[in-house]
């Protein structure tokens, strides 16, 4: 029998562990004749590896324990000043010629680093998925949420008008401190998710673009305290107008 092409959202969820043994054992066999789709699972596969350690403090704390934002900005202190130490290291290493061709391309890797490329992977790793901080259906619950954790973020609008209704939202973290993930739906079932932070060092204002990545699209800006991303289907015509009606309010 003929095994059917995975979809985009099985490939996610493969990639996610939640396949059924049996669908899983297909998708792989379709994967080992598509080997071009293979390394794009791979990569998918590692950019979530990359994601969830930058995550992994937040993991520690008690799941009904308030966040405690000094602690947590000691950890990312921490981590980031290894982080340079070990480049630190890289550099010298190279400068001497004692590392192969292979490694020089791994931090040629680690400097390309695109916009917002945070913003897509926690929009496949937790979108579609049940592991959200808070569920909300209305705008004011999750202005509250939001407001708890980010003291200088505006007016969330609210986007009933355009088809969508809250979800909920994760609360996540990278090198500069706590981020915020926050889900909507339409009627249809079909998510988009904000993403902000706080400006980084790579990017650390960044004017308004947007860039496709396979079957979504990311549309990122800066405003006011922090850097923004709204991340939906690359095929959905009203994320252009969602983007404006988000920039300028919050």
């Amino acid at each position: 029998m003929t095994t059917l092409i995975p979809t985009e959202q099985e490939l996610h969820a493969y990639v996610d562990d939640r396949l059924t043994a049996t669908r899983r054992a297909e998708v792989e066999s379709w994967l080992a004749a598509n080997p071009q789709q293979a390394q794009r699972i791979d990569a998918w596969r590692s950019d979530a590896r990359r994601l969830r350690t930058a995550l992994a403090g937040l993991h520690e704390l008690p799941a009904t324990a308030p966040l405690d934002l000094s602690r947590l900005d000691r950890q990312l202190r921490h981590r980031r000043r290894r982080r340079f130490a070990s480049a630190a290291v890289l550099v010298l290493a190279l400068g001497l010629g004692g590392f192969a061709g292979w490694q020089a391309k791994e931090a040629t890797l680690q400097v390309d680093v695109l916009p917002m490329a945070d913003a897509l992977q926690a929009h496949r790793l937790f979108a579609d998925t049940p592991a959200l901080d808070i569920r909300a259906s209305a705008p004011a619950a999750l202005q509250a949420w939001l407001g708890r954790h980010f003291s200088r973020v505006g007016e969330l609008p609210d986007l009933a008008a355009y088809g969508f209704e809250p979800v909920g939202a994760r609360l996540l973290s990278n090198e500069q401190g706590p981020a915020a993930l926050l889900v909507f739906e339409d009627g249809g079932g079909q998510r988009v998710s904000l993403f902000l932070r706080s400006p980084g060092e790579r990017f650390e204002r960044m004017p308004s673009g947007e860039r496709t990545e396979g079957a979504l699209q990311a549309r990122y800006w800066s405003h006011g305290a922090y850097n923004f991303a709204l991340v939906g289907a690359a095929d959905d015509a009203r994320g252009e107008r969602l983007r404006e009606v988000l920039g300028v309010s919050l």
